[in-house]
């Protein structure tokens, strides 16, 4: 078959339209692609800085989710740049290892391990309110016959830990003050939480048990029994409550956006909510100073009983 020159010419004219318009398919097709891809809002969401924020053994870990949990969530809803976590430890040992090596960005310790985690990094931003709480408590048995604190010489004595402050040193300290060699004379058993502390009185595995008030008004709730059978001997003074800390590398807008929502949780029916699980009125502003008592109280404590530097 012959073909014309210009026959010719019009067929390699047509092959260049032809191969033109697959390139320019090929490129549409990818730029179709491109838009089905991840977009970068989701990339920062998935992103975020994440900002541990580790409590202390307070309750067992479980209870301690189940009430932190949603503070966390509310901290997260109004606060966008970062995502904040609770973290529990499985004991006061673990909580303190974690705390003095820096690996909270905030955190929730208790009065004696705020004042420590001053020389780790740490700086006090606020508190827990309701200071006429955090003071120690005996339970025993109502059917005990423990009647005055040498009573106890001799006998099992449960508390959660050696550096709890509230529930162990303060009162070891009250039974020093009130007769009792307590390193010497009492058998002295750190249970692990403030939830076994209670069970061992009721159960009848120690013939007392220290504790603070809310862990108590807690565990009675959800278990009337305990009300009925076990009541509060003794208690303490009170010194300031546990306290919030923060690294010092945290941007202050961080700490005071996480400040402004803690501090003024009792303002609305949310956080009031919140705050109830806790056994608590209201966070308030603290700063380092505020734990002076809790230093004086401490050297005394390491002068007539123990160090507890030396239980971590």
């Amino acid at each position: 078959m012959h073909f014309s020159v210009s026959h010719c010419q019009f067929i390699k004219n047509l092959t260049r339209v032809l191969i033109l318009a697959l390139m320019f398919l090929q490129t549409g097709c990818g730029e179709e692609q491109s838009v089905q891809t991840p977009t970068f809002k989701q990339a920062s969401e998935k992103d975020k800085t994440v900002y541990r924020f580790g409590i202390h053994p307070l309750h067992n870990p479980e209870r301690l989710h189940d009430i932190f949990g949603p503070v966390m969530a509310y901290l997260n809803k109004h606060i966008d740049e970062v995502e904040f976590k609770v973290e529990a430890s499985r004991n006061y040992a673990h909580y303190d290892e974690k705390l003095f090596a820096g690996e909270f960005h905030f955190s929730l310790p208790n009065p004696y391990q705020t004042i420590t985690s001053l020389q780790h990094g740490y700086r006090v931003f606020g508190k827990m309110g309701d200071d006429h709480n955090f003071r120690g408590i005996f339970l025993v048995r109502k059917d005990s016959d423990i009647g005055k604190v040498t009573d106890l010489k001799g006998k099992p004595v449960s508390y959660p830990a050696p550096t709890a402050l509230a529930a162990t040193m303060m009162p070891q300290y009250y039974l020093y003050q009130n007769g009792l060699d307590v390193m010497n004379e009492v058998d002295n058993r750190y249970v692990g939480s403030q939830e076994s502390s209670i069970m061992n009185v009721f159960l009848g595995h120690s013939v007392a048990g220290a504790t603070w008030p809310p862990p108590w008004l807690a565990l009675s709730k959800e278990r009337p029994e305990l009300a009925k059978e076990l009541e509060i001997k003794w208690q303490t003074e009170p010194l300031p409550n546990n306290g919030l800390v923060v690294r010092n590398d945290i941007p202050e807008s961080i700490v005071k956006e996480v400040s402004d929502l803690l501090l003024g949780l009792h303002t609305h029916e949310e956080g009031r909510n919140m705050l109830e699980k806790m056994e608590l009125s209201k966070f308030e502003a603290a700063d380092d100073a505020t734990y002076q008592p809790v230093i004086d109280f401490i050297a005394n404590f390491s002068r007539d009983i123990r160090d507890p530097r030396k239980e971590r």
